[in-house]
């Protein structure tokens, strides 16, 4: 569990630009430019990030605590579905 709110924005700002920059990678051993496949993964990086982050920001929950490890569970989640993604296009 992340120690701050600080720290939980850092990680799903480094989770999600790293499975970007695994997207490019892998266009690029491929020799693609960028593929539909790519590009649609990468759409769904960026669509989840600004969720969560929206999520992180909210200041309506009562109990933060649950809040917070809820967004923390989602992002595992999230991830793990768009690394199996990522996984598939090699």
């Amino acid at each position: 569990m992340a120690k701050s709110i600080q720290d939980l924005k850092k990680n799903i700002n480094y989770v999600f630009s790293d499975i970007i920059e695994t997207c490019y990678i892998v266009d690029a051993t491929n020799g693609n430019t960028t593929s539909a496949d790519t590009d649609a993964i990468i759409t769904e990086a960026i669509a989840n990030f600004d969720s969560l982050i929206k999520k992180v920001n909210d200041k309506k929950p009562t109990n933060k605590k649950a809040h917070f490890k809820a967004v923390e569970q989602e992002l595992e989640a999230t991830v793990n579905a768009l690394i199996a993604k990522v996984n598939k296009l090699g």
